[in-house]
């Protein structure tokens, strides 16, 4: 069993860079994925997600994912905040 690392939006976009240029020397998809230590299923999945981005753009998608995330909790708590507070209005508690 592998074990599992995480890279960076910068990183992904340069291997997969890299794995474009590998592929242009002849390699197949499996070659190319053991000669980044990556499986082909994840090289796949980074082309569909990162594949037409550049470096900056990839590490700003992250980071407008990372905010979305946080926005999305706040309004959850709110949401949660406002029911608690209808229920207490009611007298139901």
């Amino acid at each position: 069993m592998m074990a599992q690392k995480r890279y960076s939006p910068e990183q992904i976009v340069m291997k997969l860079r890299e794995a474009d240029r590998l592929r242009e020397q002849g390699l197949t998809v499996e070659a190319v994925a053991r000669r980044l230590r990556v499986t082909s299923v994840t090289l796949r999945r980074w082309r569909e997600r990162y594949g037409a981005l550049q470096a900056d753009e990839a590490a700003r998608l992250r980071d407008l994912e990372l905010e979305n995330e946080r926005l999305k909790r706040i309004v959850v708590e709110k949401e949660l905040e406002i029911t608690v507070l209808r229920d207490v209005a009611k007298g139901k508690f």
